[in-house]
């Protein structure tokens, strides 16, 4: 299986209630793997704010990757929750996070897998509310109808709302169906139940008419949180063991753009811009990197880059941060609001990628989508970065966008080898990643009413744009345009592709969003099934007078300002930033929403938080530790991440390398075959001021999850040389087949014992006789092992065995192994 530490739950502070002593029960899934779902900030917000509440208990799930389902189909196991184990079947409520439209069939195989049936109206009034929420649930229609409701805007008033709904229904004990709940749910702000809901078509297949059922519930406004700061955000966020997407503490600093880029749907639906003030940013950034151990910190929003003062902001924050070598990392930027000053704080621990957005290759381009750069803007703004010590830089464009020509792409080749150019001529590597994406009308944005180009068209921009970049440093990646073909049909799709996406997923589509599982013939065969052509979605600009399958769905921003914005589009016009001038586009009713500001914040820079300066000496300790139970399913790097992170919460003041990127001087003496348990394990760390053993094992114990724990701690000198392990011992177990002794006789006889191993380079031989310095028979499923360490390839235990006594890969996974000592040699 790969990666097991996606499954294994037990992260540190994760939450785990008794659900019978819980009132109300609520499964967040994410359908999409773990590294993908923990990165996401709303999921971590949702969770601590349901979790806050001691009536409720809020719980994980993720979309298994397709050997852990294949093995969940054939054992008949239910998908369940990471805390729990319980299967989603038996919450009162499932709550889909829906970041993007190619997750839609994820979502199929979920329910699928905890034997929900997949549309609403085929479900029993005993079977969970199946909500969703996120940005894709600004054009519900496509998988309407495979959700009882849907919250439309911010999602931490309305899910604590519909929480205490479903408690207070439970509480009455009425005979209540599900339709009278659903009834009760519908006052809430932001909540869409489609249900409730009828389109009706023209003959060509456009909608004539979205009919409510009621006449008080004809239209659903967003939800808006006024005031971020109004909800406890996420301090003690969860410390995951598999290495994420985004592996580092994220602080949103604000909600919202006031930009108004004509492409971007976030920009338009998270309005009005919201920033959490900076005393408050500073404050969660502490806690939360004192909780988690993290080392690096992300600052969050849509343009991170616009924050009121982010300059102060900034230098506050590494102030306080970079004497513990904790990175800064601002990973949203716009090119005019970056400066040298930023870049000087960015790059006082390490130096974090870098990368912008220009979006086209022209000043034309650009004033089309509203995006004020100039050509010199970004030319400048390279030669900065560059001249600061980066190396690389990656820049996002986009092709097809409204009203490009042929000269548009030539543009994007010759800004690229102009800003390659930029760099010098150090070195041959590539100081340029140029990243390409289709272009996909969005709802709710002034494109909406815009065509999207043709597949093939897609492939032969990129195509030119990687001929005419072949010979410079830029390295061209891109989205593979099919998935962008997917994604705007289903983006501004109608009620009607809900067959479609079911067909899908029934001719196998799942995990569309990742190139090697994207399956394109099943998508057209499942819309030759439904009698759909995906170009009727796709390829006719809409006209501004059509109802659109969204049109009961408010973001806040009027139909009218975004038919204004289309025409300035037209005309190559800019509209300024929203900061400077209220642009009446409908969201603000300047009484209880308005943009939230802190131009003239002050930042406080305290004394006590002045760098300090490197330690003339350090103190150094060896620590014993154990693996055991559900913690050996962690490879060596994770469990690396694990000591390293808990050494930091256990605030051990680790001593660090010196250099562009300072390491921990924490050093590992080997590494555990994943699945291997082990009793003595042992790692060196060189602290910056001694402290007191006990007190070292108490704390770090303290701080690990279960499985693993610290034995025995003893200072060393610190000029003693490490040593090596020379060799491990091993009590292996066999859960079902039997050693014969025939066999153990014949390998200790012999000189040369070959083992065909497979690596990343192929196969190759590795005798493993020398390797075997003892082998017993406890009894005839259990044995000692003891292996030689040597520097050159290696052989795990269970491949020894594997080889000794024939077995094959399924004997292997009914095998225990115990590593019970080590012998280390001095150096």
């Amino acid at each position: 299986m790969i990666r097991p530490s996606r499954y294994l739950g037990n992260e540190v502070n994760s939450v785990r209630k008794d659900l019978s002593r819980t009132e109300v029960s609520i499964a967040l899934a994410f359908p999409d793997l773990y590294e993908v779902g923990m990165s996401h900030l709303g999921l971590k917000i949702l969770y601590n704010i349901l979790n806050s509440k001691e009536w409720l208990s809020a719980e994980r799930v993720f979309c298994p990757w397709v050997d852990l389902e294949q093995e969940l189909r054939r054992r008949n196991i239910p998908l369940a929750t990471l805390e729990s184990g319980h299967p989603l079947s038996s919450f009162d409520l499932v709550g889909f996070s829906l970041q993007h439209e190619l997750s839609y069939t994820n979502v199929l195989n979920m329910l699928d897998l905890s034997s929900i049936p997949l549309l609403a109206e085929d479900r029993p009034d005993q079977s969970p509310l199946i909500i969703a929420g996120g940005p894709a649930c600004f054009n519900p229609e496509p998988v309407a109808d495979f959700f009882d409701l849907m919250v439309i805007g911010d999602g931490e008033t309305a899910a604590l709302e519909i929480c205490r709904a479903v408690r207070k229904a439970k509480k009455n004990k009425k005979k209540e169906s599900k339709k009278d709940l659903l009834h009760e749910l519908r006052h809430i702000k932001g909540v869409y139940i489609p249900s409730f809901f009828r389109l009706h078509y023209y003959s060509d297949g456009s909608v004539k008419e979205i009919e409510p059922s009621y006449a008080d519930y004809q239209e659903i406004k967003k939800a808006v949180l006024p005031d971020l700061d109004d909800y406890p955000y996420p301090e003690r966020q969860i410390v995951p063991f598999a290495q994420l997407i985004h592996d580092r503490v994220s602080v949103e600093i604000s909600r919202g753009c006031t930009r108004g880029c004509r492409f971007c749907q976030a920009g338009m639906i998270y309005r009005p811009v919201r920033e959490r003030t900076p005393e408050s940013i500073i404050k969660k950034a502490e806690e939360a990197l004192k909780l988690t151990g993290y080392e690096d910190l992300s600052l969050l929003s849509l343009s991170s880059g616009d924050y009121s003062c982010i300059g102060p902001l900034l230098k506050a924050l590494m102030d306080r941060l970079s004497s513990r070598n904790i990175g800064v990392s601002l990973p949203s930027l716009r090119m005019d609001s970056l400066n040298s000053a930023m870049m000087e704080q960015i790059k006082r621990v390490r130096k974090t990628g870098f990368t912008l957005a220009p979006e086209a290759g022209n000043d034309r381009l650009r004033r089309i989508i509203n995006k004020g750069l100039t050509q010199n803007d970004i030319i400048e703004t390279s030669k900065e970065v560059y001249r600061a010590g980066w190396n690389l830089i990656k820049l996002y464009f986009m092709i097809g966008l409204p009203f490009e020509e042929e000269e548009d792409l030539q543009d994007i080749i010759d800004l690229s080898k102009q800003i390659t150019r930029l760099a010098g001529k150090k070195g041959k590597k590539d100081n340029l990643n140029v990243s390409i994406s289709t272009f996909v009308p969005k709802a709710h944005t002034p494109f909406m009413w815009a065509p999207q180009i043709a597949l093939e068209e897609s492939r032969r921009r990129i195509r030119l744009i990687q001929e005419g970049l072949r010979k410079s440093r830029a390295r061209v990646k891109w989205n593979r345009p099919e998935l962008s073909w997917l994604e705007g049909v289903l983006a501004r799709g109608d009620r009607k592709l809900g067959r479609v996406i079911m067909e899908a997923w029934g001719l196998g589509a799942k995990f569309d969003a990742w190139s090697e599982q994207f399956k394109k013939e099943a998508w057209e065969e499942a819309f030759i099934r439904a009698s759909l052509k995906p170009e009727f979605y796709l390829h006719r600009e809409r006209s501004p007078h059509e109802t659109l399958p969204w049109d009961h769905i408010k973001s806040g921003v009027t139909k009218t300002f975004l038919k204004r914005e289309w025409e300035k589009a037209k005309e190559e016009n800019l509209t300024p930033d929203c900061r400077d001038k209220c642009l009446e586009c409908g969201v603000c009713d300047h009484k209880t929403i308005d943009p939230v500001l802190h131009k003239y914040a002050m930042v406080s820079h305290s004394p006590e938080t002045a760098i300090r300066t490197a330690p003339q000496s350090t103190k150094k300790y060896r620590l014993t530790y154990k693996k055991v139970g559900s913690a050996k399913h962690l490879g060596h790097l994770e469990l690396v991440r694990v000591l390293v992170r808990a050494f930091k919460r256990a605030g051990l003041e680790l001593a660090y390398s010196k250099g562009y990127h300072p390491m921990p001087r924490v050093s590992f003496f080997a590494a555990l075959p994943v699945g291997t348990e082990s009793m003595q394990e042992l790692v060196d760390i060189e602290l910056v001021e001694a402290m007191d053993v006990p007190i070292i094992k108490e704390r770090i114990n303290r701080e690990l999850p279960r499985g693993i724990d610290v034995t025995l701690v003893e200072e060393i000198s610190p000029a003693k040389k490490r040593g090596c392990i020379s060799e491990s011992s091993f009590l292996i177990t066999l859960n079902g087949p039997r050693c014969e002794e025939k066999d153990l006789q014949s390998f200790l006889e012999s000189k040369h014992f070959a083992v065909v191993k497979t690596g990343k380079k192929g196969e190759h031989e590795i005798d493993a006789r020398p390797l075997v310095r003892a082998i017993s028979l406890v009894s005839p499923n259990k044995l000692k092992l003891t292996v030689k360490e040597t520097e050159g390839p290696g052989l795990k235990p269970t491949e020894i065995l594997k080889a000794i006594f024939s077995l094959n890969d399924n004997d292997l996974l009914n095998i225990s192994v115990l590593k019970t000592g080590q012998v280390l040699e001095p150096a």
